[in-house]
């Protein structure tokens, strides 16, 4: 509601360059700016509707430098190890050693702040007082959740000091950036004339409409959210899970994980330095801002754009010729598309491409580095179609668009227009030049459970009692024809039974009909990188997922257990006793990792 204040006396809040005017039978007219209370901020929720940031009341205590506190003693008042409370003092400093003016700030919930007031007398040394502050109910989530801008100053002024901004681009404001604005609502203003005994005779200027801050309903499932970060937490990368019915993103982890109230809270100081200067660059957002190599999930989009283009079909096969790339399983012949998917055969995979690229349409017949650049112009279209090379439009701020190579481009890089096939080949297993964010992969995942459409992956489901950002209710469709895609789908299927690179994940024995693809991308400073995407059920997909880790090896054996795990919980909301070491295994990881890092 507006809050009119009324005030009969012109001259002292009258406003500068808005003169008073004179009415005939009233007398002077005087002008007044008259403000609404401030909006609320709106509310941040999951898709069950459990609520993850909100504007709340809280109690910040403050410790005194001197004298010295009896730390053992006010632990037991709040319910404390004795180790908690120094924890909680060196993650509030801003460097080991510092001496902060006007002592140390610690947080505390209501009942630690009750258990403080009630023996204030015993405390004369503390000062406890209260509030209102942006705060986290969950631990889970930081990269997507994020900040609003004005409660994290402290962060970004050490984001821009630290090594002169080479990692300022590490912040990530999340949704709560993104839609800043209809999360802040609006002041509403009324510019009303008053006469001398406080009569409104019309406004002076147009009125400006009270607007309450809209909460956020997220697509984000929370436990799913937690689940799938307890399974990461030992690691580096990420996992992504959509529905491709909707494109409403599930769970988006980005690993190395941290707590999202870490880069607010005023008593995190040391907390936010070192997640700063940790090499595994935690506080950059993987799924959206980092562009890798696929490795061999993108065999899926190569054999989708080839069989649209003629340059094979589904019953093709071709020799595993190990002359021309390696191929690291043993496995039958890949007489068709879908034993080479099965096995992943690199070679079969390796005569695809160079069947596309080198393909000469009849009016290009006698030159021949004319047919490889329309070809490989147009392998880039097809597959640009699937929402690559080009940012998607998700509702997450600095989004990445990832990279596919084009005719130019090699020809620069090449410093000739002569190249050839081989010199580009390793584009035939999804390394080389091509880049792709995890967003991309799981909504490349989302577009082949659908037969060749998707709407564009998002964060927010429904802004107050509406629904999504309308461009998010758009569908958009691929170039490919969705016979084509459907090709593709036994070969996926094949990769989760018996002799599949995948079978050791399957789900099989609970009724789940997976279709995946895994990858391994060779990695020359290290270990290679684990990729696996797939989507469940096959015959009426739910779930969409796409996994990246780094340095982990095999995608079959790192990153394939761990989607099959999220697609389980999911679907199944349990984990069948069959996988529970698998489980625990994973888990087990990263609670080792967290205690080697605490």
């Amino acid at each position: 509601m507006l809050l009119l204040l009324l005030n009969a006396c012109s001259s002292p809040g009258q406003e500068v360059g808005m003169p008073a005017v004179q009415d005939s039978t009233v007398g002077p007219l005087t002008p007044r700016r008259d403000v609404s209370e401030a909006p609320q901020r709106g509310r941040v929720l999951d898709r069950n509707d459990s609520v993850l940031v909100a504007t709340r009341p809280v109690y910040l205590l403050t410790l005194p430098v001197r004298p010295p506190l009896d730390s053992f003693k006010l632990s037991r008042v709040l319910g404390w190890r004795d180790s908690t409370l120094w924890r909680r003092i060196e993650g509030a400093l801003p460097y080991e050693g510092a001496r902060p003016k006007g002592g140390v700030k610690l947080l505390l919930t209501n009942a630690e702040a009750e258990k403080i007031l009630a023996r204030k007398k015993d405390w004369p040394m503390l000062t406890l007082e209260q509030r209102t502050m942006r705060t986290y109910t969950t631990s889970t989530g930081a990269t997507v959740l994020g900040y609003a801008a004005d409660q994290a100053q402290p962060f970004l002024r050490l984001a821009q000091r630290y090594r002169r901004g080479r990692f300022y681009r590490l912040r990530n404001g999340g949704v709560e950036t993104y839609y800043n604005g209809l999360l802040n609502g609006r002041r509403g203003v009324q510019h009303p004339w008053l006469d001398t005994l406080g009569q409104q005779h019309g406004t002076w200027a147009a009125d400006t409409a009270f607007q309450q801050g809209q909460d956020l309903h997220l697509s984000i499932d929370a436990k799913l959210q937690a689940y799938a970060e307890s399974l990461l937490a030992g690691r580096k990368g990420y996992l992504v899970a959509l529905n491709p019915r909707t494109g409403e993103v599930l769970c988006a982890v980005s690993a190395p994980t941290f707590a999202p109230s870490t880069l607010t809270a005023p008593d995190r100081a040391g907390t936010r330095r070192k997640l700063m200067e940790n090499e595994d660059m935690p506080l950059l957002n993987r799924p959206a801002t980092l562009a890798n190599p696929p490795g061999s999930v993108f065999k899926l989009v190569n054999a989708a754009v080839a069989l649209q283009l003629g340059a094979i079909r589904p019953s093709t096969g071709f020799r595993c010729d190990q002359s021309l790339i390696n191929c690291v399983h043993r496995h039958p012949v890949p007489r068709n598309l879908t034993v080479a998917l099965q096995y992943s055969c690199n070679p079969y995979f390796y005569q695809v491409m160079r069947n596309l690229i080198e393909r000469v349409p009849d009016s290009l017949v006698a030159d021949t580095t004319a047919a490889r650049h329309a070809n490989l112009a147009a392998w880039q279209r097809y597959a640009k179609s699937f929402g690559l090379d080009t940012l998607l439009g998700v509702d997450l701020p600095r989004e990445q668009a990832g990279f596919l190579p084009t005719p130019a481009y090699y020809d620069r890089a090449r410093r000739t227009r002569y190249w050839k096939y081989r010199s580009i080949y390793s584009l035939s297993v999804g390394q080389g030049e091509i880049n792709l964010t995890g967003l991309q992969m799981a909504n490349m995942m989302a577009i082949i459970a659908n037969r060749g459409w998707y709407y564009t992956p998002h964060f927010v489901r429904s802004v107050g009692n509406g629904g999504p950002l309308p461009r998010f209710l758009e569908k958009h469709h691929t170039l490919i024809d969705s016979a084509n895609l459907e090709a593709l789908v036994p070969g996926m299927v094949a990769v989760m039974q018996r002799g599949g690179t995948a079978a050791t994940s399957s789900l099989a024995d609970v009724g789940i009909t997976v279709a995946g693809k895994t990858g391994t991308v060779q990695n020359d400073e290290g270990d290679d990188h684990a990729t696996f995407v797939g989507f469940a059920p096959a015959d009426d997909p739910k779930i969409a997922v796409a996994v990246y880790l780094e340095n982990a090896g095999f995608g079959a054996t790192a990153a394939a257990p761990c989607a099959a795990l999220v697609i389980e919980k999911y679907l199944r909301g349990s984990i069948a006793p069959k996988r529970k070491r698998s489980e625990l295994r994973m888990k087990y990881r990263g609670y080792r990792y967290e205690r080697e890092h605490r």
